[in-house]
């Protein structure tokens, strides 16, 4: 049973971690591979809005991605998009990333090389991942814009979606403590935390939505 107060701390953390920003045409709409095919999805409308001339994918596999994607996450993303109407000329893939910081890396360099110029670019991530992937790509590619973008959608139609709601909690809590921990360690710039967020998260916390955070003190201090 999940109380009141629990729901409440967490929709003020998925506010949190959603960036607001508004889509506007950049360089390259980069997708963030993870077990979510709506980053696709919302890739390829924003390619038909005119948000970007093209489509970067990028993802390996990882522990619940192996079984549902195979062949990597980035390559099936590849697929969504052609299933959907993208033609195959304006998708790029990067098939070796694990982690956020290795997706930013990965795809820099995949431009680099495709001699493709960079000042902006639209990166898709999953809703409750937007402030974390901003805080990466800002700190591993300062010299470009970064606008967040994810699937427009409420905190219960995510929780609808994926049919789990202390799994979505736990991934809300486990994505704010790396915004606290990760910028000490070079991975992300540091953001500033509102005190009633970092109340919400400490209370969450308490009340044992932990199985996302790393092994470490939960805190910023």
């Amino acid at each position: 049973m999940i109380s009141a107060q629990a729901w409440a701390d967490a929709r003020r953390l998925w506010e949190y971690h959603q960036m607001g920003h508004t889509p506007r045409p950049c360089s390259v709409a980069i997708g963030l591979g993870s077990h979510d095919l709506g980053v696709a999805d919302t890739a390829v409308d924003l390619y038909k809005r005119g948000m970007a001339p093209l489509l970067l994918f990028t993802g390996a596999t990882s522990p619940t991605t192996r079984e549902r994607m195979p062949k990597g996450e980035a390559v099936h993303y590849r697929e969504r998009a052609l299933e959907l109407g993208v033609p195959e000329s304006v998708i790029l893939v990067e098939p070796r990333a694990r982690n956020t910081g290795e997706n930013i890396r990965f795809s820099r360099a995949v431009l680099e090389e495709a001699g493709v110029t960079v000042s902006s670019v639209l990166l898709i991530s999953k809703p409750y991942e937007e402030r974390r992937a901003y805080a990466t790509a800002r700190k591993l590619w300062p010299e470009v814009e970064i606008i967040s973008a994810s699937t427009p959608m409420t905190f219960d139609e995510y929780i609808e979606s994926i049919q789990d709601a202390r799994l979505v909690i736990d991934m809300l809590v486990g994505a704010l403590q790396r915004l606290l921990i990760y910028p000490d360690q070079g991975f992300m710039i540091s953001q500033p935390v509102p005190g009633d967020v970092l109340e919400s998260y400490e209370r969450l916390c308490r009340e044992g939505f932990t199985s996302r955070l790393l092994a470490t003190n939960h805190t910023s201090a």
